[in-house]
């Protein structure tokens, strides 16, 4: 079974995504991981990030391996060294460019492949899982959205003001909604859940709960 939760950024998907996992021993498939990987090879290959046919070809003949938190590039351990803050300013380009997106898209698809399996995106749901069995769009009023962000940057000891968080993170909604592929939307058939008002814990439950539902109409047929 496939669990593809999307939605916009703070509306607690990734965190409710790998919750849902553990619960079900399920794997996790951590989507932002793989493409950190391709822009670390590209990076390490001194790829010029305005060559697209050179990015593509990384992306293409890449090996990229998955195991739980483990990325393996080329057989390199590289799980630490793709969440550095040279990796995260460059990803950009890569996330972007539809021919790129189509190759992690069926790395993706290669990995899911007869597993049961939870991941967690922009577009799983609508663009590289249609056949998931289970689809959620998670989301929260932008206000709701950017107190949580405040809250936990205060936790990691950062300071932002709420006003200052709440214009990037409208920003990148607008970017989100905008691109030109991989935009943030909701499949026709994802269930939509607004967490307004509702706790993490609330949440996961409510998400299990149609999870479990589902699993058992399977069962029964």
């Amino acid at each position: 079974m496939i669990v593809a939760i999307d939605g916009p950024a703070g509306a607690g998907k990734s965190s409710i995504a790998r919750q849902v996992a553990q619960e079900l021993k399920f794997d996790f498939l951590d989507t932002g991981a793989l493409y950190r990987a391709v822009t670390l090879a590209t990076i390490r290959a001194q790829v010029d990030f305005d060559d697209t046919p050179a990015l593509v070809q990384v992306a293409r003949e890449v090996d990229l391996q998955w195991d739980g938190d483990t990325i393996l590039l080329n057989g390199d351990d590289v799980s630490s060294e793709i969440r550095s803050p040279t990796v995260t300013d460059a990803i950009r380009y890569l996330a972007d460019e539809p021919q790129i997106r189509r190759q992690l898209s069926a790395q993706q698809q290669r990995i899911a492949a007869g597993r049961d399996i939870v991941t967690e995106g922009r577009d799983q749901g609508a663009e590289v899982f249609p056949e998931a069995e289970c689809k959620f769009f998670l989301t929260a009023s932008p206000e709701e959205r950017a107190r949580r962000r405040v809250e936990q940057l205060k936790s990691e000891g950062r300071h932002m003001s709420f006003e200052q968080v709440l214009a990037a993170q409208n920003k990148r909604d607008l970017e989100d909604e905008s691109r030109p592929v991989g935009r943030l939307r909701a499949a026709h058939d994802a269930i939509v859940l607004n967490t307004d008002g509702m706790t993490p814990e609330e949440v996961l439950a409510w998400v299990l709960d149609r999870i479990r539902e589902k699993m058992e109409k399977r069962q029964t047929q």
